[in-house]
């Protein structure tokens, strides 16, 4: 009942719509028939030569006028300064610059203002990775069986590994070697080098407190003995470097 209701409301309303339409057709068919024809009689326009168009005064004018204005602005378009590309070596020296900017030593600023400055930077950028690598490493202990007291042995053992590493770091930095304000590949491959040297001893002392079965667990667990030393080592502790040495 519905469905037919609504046929006839759309019928309705297209045949009113067809209906008012040629009513106003028709009305306006017998406006023309009734309206009577001008009694003036224009005189004849002159006759164009052969092969060319009649002339038309109105069509002319408005030729003369489009032709007359330009269709498009002559005024410049702004434009953007062309973008200086940089070479490769402007970029990674300005990268050094920038590197050297947050974390060499500012004008005439203090050992105490360095560490006040970038200390914070330092324990921030490694706290959500040391508490992963902590947790990672709780996870692995029990997997692999490691009592309380073997972890205590292994917190004892990495406190001198830490030592050693931090008074190795400090040397580097006070030498040159590791620089916050120059490029040193070499160098920082030979300081790479020695670090591997006291994963090489930090490994060998975890070997004496766990066992061969404890270590394959803890590897297996997916644990990794060299990213928890690497983040575990507090940087934060380290000397600031020495002032850029004046430019020449």
């Amino acid at each position: 009942m519905a469905r037919a209701a609504h046929v006839l409301a759309a019928t309705t309303v297209l045949g009113f719509g067809l209906s008012t339409y040629l009513y106003l057709d028709n009305r306006s068919l017998r406006a023309d028939r009734d309206r009577p024809a001008p009694v003036a009689v224009a005189e004849p326009a002159a006759k164009a030569p052969a092969g060319e168009a009649p002339a038309d005064p109105w069509n002319d004018a408005v030729k003369q006028n489009r032709d007359a204005t330009p269709r498009f602005a002559t005024t410049p378009q702004p434009a953007l300064p062309e973008e200086q590309k940089e070479s490769r070596g402007e970029r990674r020296q300005r990268r050094m610059e920038e590197f050297g900017a947050r974390w060499g030593r500012g004008p005439n600023e203090t050992d105490e203002e360095y560490r006040a400055r970038v200390m914070p930077l330092i324990k921030l950028g490694l706290s959500m990775p040391r508490e992963r690598v902590n947790e990672m490493r709780k996870e692995a202990e029990t997997k692999a069986g490691v009592t309380a007291e073997q972890s205590a042995q292994l917190d004892k053992a990495f406190e001198k590994v830490y030592d050693d590493v931090l008074a190795y770091t400090n040397k580097a930095i006070q030498d040159g070697q590791l620089s916050p304000y120059e490029r040193n590949v070499p160098g920082w491959l030979d300081f790479a080098g020695g670090l591997g040297g006291f994963l090489t001893d930090a490994q060998g002392q975890v070997g004496k407190i766990l066992s061969p079965t404890q270590l394959r667990a803890m590897t297996d667990a997916g644990f990794e003995w060299g990213e928890y030393l690497g983040l575990n080592a507090p940087w934060e502790n380290l000397r600031p470097p020495p002032p850029p040495k004046p430019k020449t």
